[in-house]
């Protein structure tokens, strides 16, 4: 197989012509299968058709003429409605990060609406995050703009408080004239009743969930009155709202991402586990592999995960995540070299503590040999994986690590020093999807079309997505303690020793004023104060 394998060219005129006139996304690919630019379409045919057009090349931007010169194919993936296709597009962009697209790059994700119906004066909220927290959510929104102006409707439409107390009273009600103007109902201080209040927010539930398409036709005649009286400026305002509603509450499938998420038709898992072992030339299929990426964005909180794919598919079960210890600074290579140095001596403790009365046995044996002997009466014993997990993770069959020929050697140095140098390890270099192997001078350059190279593909995204999980995950936590950095009555010393205490600012939320009394030279008065300011009351 040559090395400087890229794809055929495509016949990209007649693929154009079967294209539908439909909304959509599509995705250019370069020469060596990349994905290079995901863009959106209400057509995606004339969309399409404008790249190849004659005319573009010579009047687009140096960035347009680039991109155009560089399309080898596309594919399409059609949606319902110009809402759907925003929605895909980002979810795209975000999972390919193509190198000629701009917006959606970094990890904002799009607005939902949030009530709690459990709070003491629900309202509704805007958030980017779906939590487990009992409240109710709508979303995602493709159009923040007319979202936020839907929200301004319904809040009005409603009578909804939009004040930020968790529980306003009457110091709040002084300083608020909503409901004089009849923008809220008022329940702070009781001019409808709890019961009443909460009837009004299920309305406002039933409104968001398809009730909205039966105000239409109220708006729609009030905008006919409007003119009617020739008020254009309030019929172009009823006009705006039935635009907004419409933008943001027509209906849209949710395009998920990561874990769970179904492989694509036409994959067989098994088969490219066969290819993959044909393709390095291994002893047998390598039915368990293990695959490590380093996230690094800053210098700050840098970690690495591992995912596990077994018979072709990802056993979440077995994924793990690190934060880098030994290493300062954006350094792939000692951070590659930690990870995997601490994965596999793990490995190597848990066998001899599997050995146990064994160990002598243990100790005469190559460790690559003893673990392979533990992992296959490990496997027995739980019936080949179908009973009861046992109690010893095997030794995988590949090691995958992201990145070029410094990854790879600093992967397979920690290896040998473990006596595991015999184990099957290969480097997969993103940019030009490059295979890098121990004692190969070239690189291996698989066709993009085999199910081998898609298999290498599929583990290293997902070990993409679950470090760089973990490192939102920790800038997140990181952003919530310095809340407390504004917390009044909150020094350094105590912010350290409230979080050593709770672990995080979502469990000391949930804490009582009493046991924040606990930590040193805080008073109950002042837990209250905390409490107080981090529920935003």
């Amino acid at each position: 197989m040559s090395s400087d394998f890229q794809r055929q060219p495509v016949d990209l005129p007649a693929k154009l012509r079967e294209v539908p006139h439909k909304p959509g996304v599509y995705l250019m690919h370069d020469r060596l299968g990349r994905v290079i630019y995901v863009g959106k379409a209400r057509d995606l045919r004339k969309r399409l058709s404008s790249y190849f057009a004659p005319s573009r090349r010579t009047r687009a931007d140096l960035k347009t003429r680039a991109l155009i010169e560089s399309i080898w194919d596309f594919e399409t993936h059609t949606v319902r409605s110009e809402p759907e296709a925003l929605l895909l597009e980002g979810k795209l962009i975000k999972e390919y990060r193509p190198k000629y697209n701009v917006s959606f790059r970094d990890d904002k994700r799009f607005l939902l609406l949030k009530v709690d119906a459990g709070a003491p004066v629900p309202r509704f909220q805007l958030v980017r995050v779906r939590r487990e927290d009992g409240a109710r959510y709508f979303g995602p929104f493709a159009h923040s703009g007319a979202l936020r102006t839907t929200l301004d409707w319904i809040n009005r439409r409603f009578g909804l408080r939009t004040c930020r107390p968790r529980k306003p009273g009457e110091a709040d009600y002084k300083h608020c004239h909503a409901d004089v103007i009849r923008n809220c109902s008022a329940p702070c201080v009781g001019k409808v009743s709890p019961e009443e209040y909460a009837a009004r927010v299920e309305e406002a539930c039933a409104f968001l969930d398809g009730g909205w398409r039966e105000s239409v036709a109220e708006i729609e005649e009030a905008m006919r009155e409007a003119a009617a009286r020739e008020d254009f400026e309030g019929a172009a305002r009823y006009r705006d709202m039935l635009d907004s509603l419409r933008k943001t509450l027509q209906p849209a499938r949710r395009f998920t991402r990561g874990r769970g998420a179904p492989l694509g038709e036409g994959i067989d898992p098994l088969a490219d586990v066969e290819e993959l072992r044909d393709a390095l030339g291994l002893e047998s299929a390598p039915m368990v592999m293990e695959c490590f990426d380093i996230s690094n964005i800053s210098s700050n909180h840098i970690v690495a995960s591992m995912v596990r794919f077994k018979a072709g598919v990802p056993d979440n079960a077995n994924y793990r995540r690190y934060r880098i210890k030994t290493v300062r600074g954006q350094d792939d290579f000692a951070s590659m070299a930690e990870v995997v140095r601490r994965r596999y001596s793990r490995i190597l403790l848990e066998g001899r503590r599997r050995a146990g009365a064994d160990e002598a046995e243990f100790s005469q044996e190559a460790p690559l040999d003893a673990l392979r002997r533990l992992g296959a009466e490990a496997e027995a014993e739980s019936g080949g994986g179908k009973g009861k997990a046992a109690p010893y993770v095997r030794l995988p069959d590949l090691v995958v690590v992201d990145g070029g020929k410094g990854q790879l050697s600093s992967a397979l140095k920690e290896l040998r020093r473990l006596g595991l140098g015999e184990l099957p390890v290969i480097g997969l270099a993103k940019q030009r999807e490059e295979i890098f192997r121990p004692g190969a001078e070239a690189p291996l350059r698989l066709p993009h079309e085999t199910g081998a190279l898609r298999l290498l593909q599929r583990i290293r995204d997902e070990a993409h997505r679950f470090a760089n999980g973990y490192h939102q995950l920790l800038m997140k936590r990181r952003v919530e303690e310095s809340i407390l950095d504004d917390c009044p009555g909150v020094s350094a010393a105590r912010k350290a020793e409230l979080l050593r205490k709770f672990g995080s600012v979502s469990r000391l939320k949930k804490a009582t004023p009493e046991q924040i009394a606990e930590v040193r030279g805080i008073s109950e008065r002042g837990a209250r104060g905390i409490l107080e300011f981090l529920n935003g009351g």
